[in-house]
């Protein structure tokens, strides 16, 4: 796994570890890890580690997928972790017990709103605020791994990509320019 863990340090930092897989989980779970001092200043970053192990379907296809997940916050002071370590693990096993590929444009909700209350949902992203080799490694075994970011939404805009589409969203986004690294950023006006 040397070139999945090279790819994700060349962005998100140094790994400082990695948490073991929780009891329980589905046969197959990956650990997440944490990076910090990457190219993103004052940022945490926490990502599956093996996830890639898993071949995940589309739903509507025989096609699958190799994955790992990312997903990102602001250090904040007298913070370790924040709820996004559990996030991921939540979406990655939930993938690994499902089959199913999480893709660019899909919502997740949460079981429990993040703190704050305001972030219900996960969307799907490419993680664009990092250069374009990012979006996917070759690793040792040949396989091409893509790299998916979980961004917390609210309920509006997780309705409004149901509605409108993973497109419209993502111009919403792009004229309105949200901080999405902050976990605690308001909703799009939509």
């Amino acid at each position: 796994m040397p070139e999945l863990i090279d790819h994700l340090e060349g962005r998100l930092g140094r790994m400082g570890g990695a948490w073991p897989v929780r009891d329980g989980a589905p046969q197959g779970s990956p650990q997440v890890a944490w990076f910090r001092d990457g190219q993103l200043p004052q940022v945490q970053a926490f990502a599956t580690i093996g996830l890639f192990r898993t071949p995940l379907r589309v739903r509507t296809s025989d096609r699958h997928y190799h994955l790992e997940l990312v997903a990102c916050d602001y250090l904040k002071d007298g913070q370790e972790s924040g709820p996004l370590p559990r996030v991921v693990e939540f979406v990655a096993e939930r993938m690994v017990q499902g089959g199913h590929a999480v893709l660019r444009g899909d919502v997740i909700p949460l079981p429990v709103p993040l703190p704050g209350g305001s972030k219900t949902a996960l969307y799907a992203a490419l993680p664009v605020y990092f250069d374009d080799d990012f979006f996917s490694v070759t690793i040792e075994n040949g396989s091409d791994v893509a790299i998916i970011w979980l961004v917390p939404i609210t309920s509006v805009e997780a309705d409004f990509v149901r509605a409108q589409g993973w497109q419209a969203f993502e111009q919403a986004l792009a004229a309105q320019d949200p901080d999405l690294v902050d976990i605690n950023r308001a909703g799009l006006d939509l």
